[in-house]
């Protein structure tokens, strides 16, 4: 059984991780809040100097909406590898995974729904 913020913590690793091996770089920061039966994770920093550059120099609509689809395409595509992360890092069932990114402050943002709230250890004060 873990903290909260072991959970937190295994589910930013986790994420970071996975930005760093399949998008190719990781997110500048990263956050993760467990809410209930919801795994909110917030990552700032996370598009590239390319991407950034498409969405500038396109259309504001088709730069944007191009780099949308490309990594919402990225992120299905790997959907099993993300919630088996999730599921080890909360012991809970991963029900459903929602994405989206923004081209215009470079975050993006996942949220996991679990099958229920996990049992949690209370921490331990220093």
């Amino acid at each position: 059984m873990r903290t909260q913020g072991e959970i937190e913590a295994a589910v930013c690793d986790g994420i970071t991780k996975f930005m760093q091996e399949f998008m190719g770089r990781g997110p500048k920061d990263i956050r993760a809040h467990l809410i209930g039966d919801l795994l909110l994770v917030r990552l700032q920093g996370i598009l590239s100097a390319a991407e950034t550059s498409l969405a500038a120099v396109l259309p504001a609509e088709r730069g944007r909406d191009l780099l949308k689809s490309v990594r919402t395409h990225l992120v299905e595509a790997s959907r099993n590898r993300l919630q088996d992360m999730i599921e080890a890092a909360s012991s809970m069932k991963c029900a459903s995974m929602h994405h989206d990114v923004s081209t215009v402050t470079g975050e993006e943002v996942f949220v996991f729904t679990l099958d229920s709230e996990p049992t949690l250890r209370t921490a331990k004060r220093k």
